[in-house]
């Protein structure tokens, strides 16, 4: 029997991880089942145990593949493209309610809290590194704001739909420009 490759092994991993993405974006963690996840996903349920052997396995994994879209700068313009960004893809991904049931499950999960966690320390980082030079001393607390700010955009859109970003982008850039 020939072996499967690991291109293979890794397009049936984000095969599921895909199928699990949807079904937790339409129906939150709690409403869904590894039964929805195969069902989604169309391969059977062997396959997926495969994977993963528990539903928080993952959501874990969903979690980790958080994307990387920050701006490059903070001006005004690279803020709207980012805050436009995160708008299509909750309107089109479902990414908005997709986040809010992974910051939800991160206060009870320690497995995923650490995730989500890590990831915040990473994205302020990331800001803070972009913060202009006049106001590098505070760059911190600027980042903290930065990413605090964007991500309660991200539940505005989760709980209200689609929501202007032009307000938050006001309220950004006031937050890195002082």
């Amino acid at each position: 029997m020939p072996k499967v490759s690991q291109t293979h092994l890794d397009a049936r991993r984000q095969q599921i991880l895909d199928a699990a993405r949807t079904r937790f974006a339409a129906s939150g963690f709690a409403h869904t089942s590894m039964a929805d996840i195969v069902a989604e996903s169309g391969l059977s349920n062997g396959a997926i145990y495969r994977y993963f052997t528990s539903k928080e396995q993952i959501i874990v994994a969903v979690c980790e593949q958080a994307g990387d879209a920050l701006p490059r700068e903070l001006t005004a313009a690279t803020v709207t493209a980012f805050l436009e960004h995160v708008r299509t893809l909750a309107r089109e991904k479902g990414h908005a309610r997709l986040t809010a049931q992974i910051y939800a499950e991160a206060a009870v999960s320690e497995t995923l809290g650490e995730v989500v966690r890590q990831q915040l320390t990473v994205m302020r980082a990331a800001v803070a590194d972009l913060v202009p030079e006049h106001r590098r001393g505070e760059s911190e607390p600027i980042a903290e704001a930065f990413v605090a700010l964007c991500s309660s955009y991200n539940m505005q859109l989760a709980v209200r739909g689609d929501v202007d970003p032009a307000p938050f982008v006001a309220a950004l850039m006031a937050i890195v420009e002082g």
